[in-house]
């Protein structure tokens, strides 16, 4: 399950990274990563991909749902919605065709952390793109005569969730888990926080999050980082210096348990879940590891024990998301109501298993092939190397090539997934949340 909502999002695996040297004029190298500040704190990123004749652009904003109050929940989500709907220069329908004419696409997104605006063209289009999202993150019109029309689009995406339990069922779990911290605040809102939602609120919490050092723009494919510099230069000059968002506080009062919560459905739809470390920790790599050896696949532990041997379910995953103070790992299975007991119990065996032994020699050096692969071939593609590009940045680390990040996977030893499985994923240490009929 993804940690973001919007148009489009996704995860990856981006560890920290090494110093990279320094060059004139403010610029950073890393291989082919290339890094420069402006003046105004805006930072801009680009890798360069041999090969292909496309680009992925993105703008990523340092404001997401964990920055907000319980009162505004759902702002920066709606914000996001709203930079669409026209522009000083833009109609809506305008923004829609600008990109779409010429092949490319344009998407967002809106997480716990940060807010992206993205887009994928022909490497010859590149400049129209830089102008269509500058133009949506620096000049959005935010009327009040549109809001009262997409606030009831945030509510019908809203009731869709509602609608949909696989989803409602991560959406109370992270609620509960989190016990009041930003961390399990609701992407999306409530119903009433954003029947509430003002478009002076709105103007504000853009004036104030869309500036300087909050922002980071990245490119990655046939791109030219000095073309790409002059040109993000040339939207950015009006852009105000600052920095408005604070980094998160550290969890303090993460639940564990279990709970109950009744629900006419046809499944019981099951997550457990626990604290873990942030993004930065190196026990991430051991983190990921474990994870796919539970439940990363048809081979996967789980998939093979409560599917195919106790026929007990037909989805059954693990998932994990690091932010910058914490992070969560879990598993996910729906089954039916008669069987939810027992498709628990099988996926307790699993994590006490693995949290009593963790993973032999053998499953280890297996699942680091695995993972390594997955990395790999992930990164033939230009959005999942944009991405990467930017997490970075995002989360304040240097960055690392893909031989550090595969030399990260390989330095894991058994007694690394002993430590961190004892910690992260003893079921005791877990919330259980059971959403389905009592």
């Amino acid at each position: 399950m993804s940690d973001v909502t919007g148009r489009t999002g996704s995860g990856r695996l981006s560890p920290p990274r090494a110093p990279s040297s320094q060059v004139s004029g403010g610029e950073k190298r890393c291989e082919a990563m290339r890094e420069t500040n402006l003046d105004n704190g805006v930072l801009i990123l680009s890798e360069k991909i041999p090969g292909v004749r496309s680009a992925a652009i993105g703008i990523w904003i340092r404001q997401g749902a964990a920055h907000e109050t319980n009162a505004d929940t759902g702002a920066s989500h709606l914000l996001e919605h709203m930079v669409f709907k026209g522009t000083r220069t833009r109609s809506a329908l305008e923004i829609a065709d600008s990109l779409e004419t010429l092949g490319g696409s344009l998407d967002a997104y809106t997480s716990r952390e940060h807010t992206s605006y993205q887009a994928r063209v022909l490497d010859e289009h590149i400049p129209v793109a830089l102008d269509v999202l500058s133009d949506l993150v620096l000049s959005p019109s935010l009327r009040d005569s549109d809001l009262s029309l997409e606030r009831e689009v945030v509510l019908e995406e809203i009731a869709q969730v509602e609608d949909t339990p696989d989803d409602l069922v991560f959406e109370i779990h992270s609620e509960r888990l989190w016990n009041g911290h930003p961390y399990g605040r609701s992407i999306l809102g409530t119903k009433l926080s954003v029947e509430g939602m003002k478009g002076e609120r709105l103007r504000e919490l853009h004036s104030e999050s869309y500036v300087g050092e909050n922002l980071v723009i990245a490119a990655a494919g046939n791109v030219e980082h000095e073309e790409f510099v002059d040109c993000v230069a040339s939207y950015m000059d009006t852009v105000v210096p600052g920095v408005r968002s604070e980094q998160v506080a550290e969890p303090s009062n993460a639940l564990a348990g279990l709970e109950l919560v009744d629900r006419k459905t046809a499944q019981t739809h099951i997550v457990f879940g626990a604290e873990a470390p942030p993004h930065s920790s190196e026990d991430r790599y051991a983190l990921i590891l474990i994870s796919s050896v539970l439940g990363g696949g048809m081979s996967s532990r789980l998939f093979q024990k409560v599917r195919e041997d106790l026929g007990l379910c037909y989805s059954v995953f693990t998932f994990q998301s690091f932010y910058r103070s914490a992070g969560m790992v879990g598993v996910y299975i729906a089954t039916r109501p008669a069987t939810a007991t027992r498709a628990s119990e099988a996926v307790r065996g699993e994590l006490e298993r693995i949290a009593e032994q963790g993973l032999s020699d053998v499953d280890l050096d297996r699942i680091k092939q695995q993972v390594k692969g997955q990395v790999m071939l992930s990164l033939e593609s230009t959005g999942a190397r944009l991405h990467r590009l930017a997490s970075f940045a995002l989360h304040d680390e240097p960055f690392q090539g893909l031989d550090d990040v595969l030399s990260g996977i390989d330095a894991v030893t058994c007694e690394d997934t002993l430590r961190v499985a004892a910690q992260y994923y003893d079921p005791g240490r877990h919330l259980e949340l059971r959403l389905g009929p009592s």
